[in-house]
This record gives C-alpha cells, sequence and structure tokens, in this order.
C-alpha cells in the first residue's frame, strides 16, 4: 500500500519538476538559502576572530596589577585601571538609585492609568523618543544646562546623563512586565476591597518582579559602556578622585581613549614606512 502511494506522489510530482516556473523559484530558493549560509558562517567567522584575539591577547594582560594600580601616564610603563573602574562604580551606582526609584514607578503609572490620563500619554511618547535618542544627544542636553552653566565637567554631570538613559530603559521594561500580569489577579485584590495604589504595588509590581529585576540589570548594563555622554560631562581623570565634583575618570572614557592612541600610532607608523620605501 505504502509503495503504492509513493509511486503515485512521485507520478503527480514529475510533471511539477518539468514545470519551468517551478525549476527556476526551486532554484532561487536554493540559492538564497546558500547565501543566507553563507552570510551567517561569515558574520560567526569574524565573531569568532575577534573573540579568539580578545582572548589569546587579552589574558596575557590580566594581572593584579590591572585592578590595583592606576592609569599610567603618557609614555609609563605598567600601570592599571583602578582609577576609572572606582569612577565607573560610582557613577553607574549612583545612576541606578536614581533613576531605578524613578523609573520603576513611572512604568506602574504607566501601567495602571496609562489608558485614562494624557499625562501618561505623554509620559509614554517621550519615553520613546528617549529610548531612541542618540545618546551623544543626552549628552550634549546634560553639557548645555549643567556643565555650561557650572563651567567645569564633573561625576554628577556624568551621573546624571546615563540615569536619563536608564530611566527609559526601566520605565519601558516595567510597563510591559505589569502589562502580562493576568487581569484575574486583579479583579480578585478589587474584589478583596484593596484600593489601587496597593493592587498596582504589592499585587502587580510583586508578580513581576523578576521582570523588572531583569529591567533594572538592562538598564546598567547599557549605561556602564556609554562612552559618548561621558565626554561631554564626567569627561576623564589622569589621577584617582572620588570627588564627584570635578571630572573623574571613568572605564568607557579611558578605552575609548586608548583606542584612539593606538589606531593614531598605527596610522603615523603606517604612513612614516611607506615614506621610507623608495620608488
Amino acid at each position: 500500500m505504502s509503495q503504492t502511494v509513493q509511486t503515485g506522489n512521485a507520478a503527480a510530482n514529475a510533471p511539477q519538476a518539468m514545470n519551468p516556473v517551478y525549476r527556476k523559484r526551486l532554484l532561487q530558493h536554493r540559492m538564497g538559502m546558500l547565501f543566507s549560509f553563507l552570510a551567517m558562517g561569515l558574520g560567526l567567522f569574524v565573531l569568532a576572530w575577534i573573540l579568539l584575539t580578545l582572548v589569546f591577547k587579552g589574558v596575557a594582560a590580566l594581572n593584579l596589577g590591572l585592578l590595583t594600580e592606576n592609569t599610567p601616564g603618557p609614555g609609563d610603563a605598567g600601570g592599571g585601571l583602578l582609577n576609572p573602574i572606582v569612577g565607573s562604580l560610582m557613577m553607574v551606582g549612583i545612576s541606578t538609585l536614581i533613576s531605578t526609584p524613578i523609573g520603576i514607578l513611572a512604568g506602574v503609572y504607566l501601567a495602571e492609568y496609562g489608558e485614562e490620563s494624557k499625562l501618561a500619554q505623554v509620559t509614554r511618547f517621550v519615553t520613546d523618543i528617549m529610548l531612541s535618542a542618540p545618546s551623544i544627544v543626552i549628552g550634549l542636553f546634560i553639557y548645555a544646562i549643567y556643565v555650561a552653566n557650572v563651567n567645569h565637567f564633573s561625576g554628577w554631570a556624568g551621573t546624571f546623563a546615563i540615569s536619563l538613559i536608564a530611566i527609559p530603559v526601566v520605565v519601558r521594561t516595567t510597563d510591559n512586565m505589569l502589562k502580562l500580569v493576568p487581569s484575574g489577579l486583579r479583579e480578585a485584590a478589587f474584589a478583596l476591597g484593596a484600593p489601587r495604589w496597593k493592587v498596582a504595588i504589592i499585587v502587580r509590581l510583586r508578580a513581576v518582579k523578576a521582570g523588572v529585576v531583569t529591567g533594572v540589570l538592562l538598564a546598567v548594563a547599557r549605561i556602564s559602556g556609554e562612552t559618548a555622554p561621558l565626554l561631554f560631562t564626567a569627561l576623564n581623570n589622569q589621577f584617582f578622585s572620588t570627588n564627584m565634583n570635578r571630572p573623574i575618570a571613568n572605564l568607557p572614557v579611558v578605552i575609548n581613549q586608548f583606542a584612539f592612541s593606538v589606531l593614531l600610532l598605527n596610522v603615523l607608523s603606517r604612513t612614516l614606512f611607506k615614506q621610507q620605501i623608495p620608488g
């Protein structure tokens, strides 16, 4: 019986296989799949190349001095990243303390009153704009309203800049998580006589606390690597300092300066080397 069915299917597919339109589409499908796999393979190869380069060349530089010594001066050998690590921890830590309660409370307000209040609609609109705004624009905004008025860069300016980046992430994550709470849970809380603010804070927020914590961690991960806003706010400091009212060292800017220095040296060396070659 199975052989009869297979024979019938083969006989039915034979005219289709001879159809030039079908063969053209089949060829296009196979070519598309081939190019897709080639693009995926190229991307994986480049990613593996970068990761292996970082591992083989970066592991050799890991030592205790990297975490216990300050950034070396120009032309000095050795040194570490103690001062930018401390500066980044201070700014990111304070920014997290600022952005977390503001973001969570704003997200709760949007989830609970977002369909009833004009203010909630404006807040959601502004949040979406800030999520998509380039971080350098936020850095320039803080520079214009704070740094330009106090006439100096500072760790506080950098903290305010990255806080404005973190708040929309926490707001949007909290809002989306609270929308996942089943309506039956809210109705049960209301049936027991709980006021609306208690339902929002104690019932709904507690039900999605894991997702809200994830949103906070995503915000911390984003602001930890931001370089552009810190160039216009916190700038950098060659020396160890915990004074938030002055320029303070931070990892993103230090790494950016090191990378730019290496790039500049490579360009100069290649240019001078070409000039020395006769003909």
